[in-house]
């Protein structure tokens, strides 16, 4: 399906002395999802084809991978609102042409006046409702902050990398027919989070090829156009966050915006067999469970297994189930608690973890508890690789589908809700399912644990494989799977991607399946003893392949991803 769209043209957005009127009078075409692209110099694959045709636009440029991820995440926080933002935050991982890998982290924090117990009522009860919806749920964003930190990376000026976003904002796209659902399945909660009218609500219902504008984020666009970081963390627009804080009783405030800084930290880095692996370290979960299950795996000879079977399938269920159970346990913001890393990923301790897998038989989350140590589903995520070697990955989050749902009134951006993520009470589940205790509390300053997992894999030390998704803490369990289809089953990008996935996370002790998933293998789960639940799609896994100087891209067929390159 196409849906026609007039809007300002990635063929002008560098162009100059042309008014929107007359852009938008020239330029009318019709865009879709392109979910495969084979190209040789660079590619960008994204949750939206506008986004990644931005991106591309910048490669074709001259541009790096650095400029293009820039231009594709400030595109993404207009044409897809619902995880896309400026309001959230989110990681980098990117291997530079010079060899060097870096960690970036502009994870969301906890306001300076957020407490441990804040969500909790007078008999110590959770009140889950005050963490996941409205202003109290927001942390205080980082995804400018982030930007401006890959800035050191980029060869373009910011102003020419934001323009097109600024344009998208100020003219309208179209948008596509899960856009329009979901803007309909969310108008009244919209609605009842704010006091005045949003661009994503109107009187009738949504459909495909309607145009989203948004006027009051192109302003705040321009401000961070014109006044760099400052035109988000100071100024206007963070009056503007306040004054929202202030209308609906939340807890950022100025000085939590002015403090707020992105931090580069290293690489969680680890060899597979030829492979050599670069994930994200803590706030981030998900690297480190990637990690202890690629290394759980390692000496079981999956790949003789093959792909999907019901022997395969359960070992990689026990990995999983290992992994989120020392999750629960043992992470945290570094910054603020002990987290016994070298340990947790060490090969003594996973062979000890694994002691108790019976190939054929069920475990049990009951039986299967965290490792002894003598110490201590909104998200979106694309990649870019350039003509000159730089590889990016990049996840950021809302945390929910539109975060809070509250729409900063003036700055025409959603706040996160990224509070959920960290533990509100020790043992109560976040909206993911996701356990915690102390080490995940809160407290003012302090990053919430992610499961996101920005991941580059490389090949004689080349980008070899680029990937991530969003899906909450299905992300993990998503990333390591796609690399197992490729590195272990030695199945194309396409089918990679696409095959049916599964997920389990120790609690709650079920096995979740997509709706696609062999009904045979199944009832082999089944008759182990796995308690096998059918569910909606899981994640949308972005990757990019790189095969003898050959670029393969693809966009997850379970959303609008697209793949662009050239």
């Amino acid at each position: 399906m196409t849906w026609k769209i007039t809007f300002t043209c990635l063929a002008f957005i560098f162009s100059v002395g042309r008014s929107s009127a007359q852009l938008k009078r020239d330029y009318t075409f019709n865009y879709a999802s392109q979910k495969k692209v084979n190209c040789h110099n660079g590619a960008v694959v994204s949750a939206h084809p506008l986004a990644s045709r931005v991106g591309t636009a910048i490669l074709k440029k001259g541009g790096n991978a650095f400029d293009a991820a820039i231009a594709t995440q400030l595109a993404l926080a207009v044409v897809y609102p619902g995880a896309g933002n400026i309001g959230g935050g989110g990681f980098m991982v990117a291997h530079l042409k010079d060899g060097k890998n870096i960690a970036l982290d502009y994870r969301e924090k906890a306001p300076i006046l957020a407490s441990r117990d804040m969500y909790l009522d007078s008999a110590g009860n959770a009140q889950l409702h005050l963490s996941q919806d409205g202003h109290l749920a927001a942390g205080v964003p980082g995804a400018i902050a982030g930007i401006f930190a890959e800035m050191k990376y980029a060869s373009l000026p910011f102003k020419k990398l934001i323009q097109p976003a600024i344009d998208l904002a100020e003219n309208g796209f179209a948008i596509t027919a899960a856009q329009a659902k979901a803007l309909n399945e969310y108008r009244d909660e919209f609605l009842q989070r704010n006091g005045s009218p949003t661009a994503f609500t109107k009187d009738d219902p949504w459909k495909a090829g309607d145009m989203l504008i948004q006027k009051e984020l192109s302003a705040t666009l321009k401000r961070i156009r014109d006044k760099g970081q400052k035109g988000f963390y100071e100024g206007e627009t963070a009056k503007l966050i306040v004054a929202e804080m202030q209308r609906g009783k939340g807890i950022i405030t100025m000085a939590d915006l002015q403090h707020y800084s992105a931090k580069e930290r290293d690489a969680l880095e680890f060899d597979h067999k030829k492979f050599h692996i670069i994930t994200m370290p803590l706030p981030s979960s998900g690297g480190i469970l990637v990690e202890q299950m690629m290394k759980m795996i390692s000496e079981k000879k999956i790949a003789k297994m093959k792909f999907q079977t019901a022997a395969a399938v359960q070992l990689m269920t026990e990995v999983e189930r290992r992994a989120f159970a020392d999750r629960g346990e043992f992470l945290g913001d570094p910054d603020f608690v002990k987290v016994p890393v070298e340990t947790l990923v060490s090969d003594a301790y996973l062979k000890e973890r694994m002691k108790d897998f019976e190939p054929g038989k069920a475990g049990s989350s009951t039986l299967t508890k965290p490792g002894h140590i003598k110490e201590s589903e909104q998200t979106t995520h694309f990649c870019v690789l350039d003509k000159f070697g730089n590889a990016v990955s990049i996840t950021t989050t809302l945390n929910d589908s539109y975060g809070s749902k509250t729409v900063v009134t003036g700055a025409g951006f959603i706040l996160n809700d990224e509070m959920d993520d960290f533990s509100v009470k020790p043992g109560v589940p976040n909206m993911y399912g996701a356990i915690g205790n102390d080490k995940n509390a809160i407290a003012p300053g302090k990053r919430m644990l992610s499961s996101m997992t920005p991941t580059i894999v490389l090949k004689k030390g080349e980008p070899y494989i680029i990937t991530g998704t969003p899906g909450g803490t299905t992300i993990p369990t998503s990333v390591f799977q796609t690399l197992v289809n490729i590195m272990e089953f030695g199945m194309n990008a396409d089918d990679a991607v696409n095959k049916p996935k599964f997920h389990h996370q120790w609690l709650p002790d079920s096995l979740y399946i997509e709706k696609d998933f062999p009904v045979t293998i199944q009832k082999q789960l089944e008759q182990m003893g796995y308690k096998v639940k059918p569910r909606s799609a899981i994640g949308r896994t972005e990757l990019i392949l790189i095969k003898r100087r050959s670029i393969i891209a693809i966009g997850d067929k379970r959303g609008d991803d697209d793949a662009e390159g050239y």
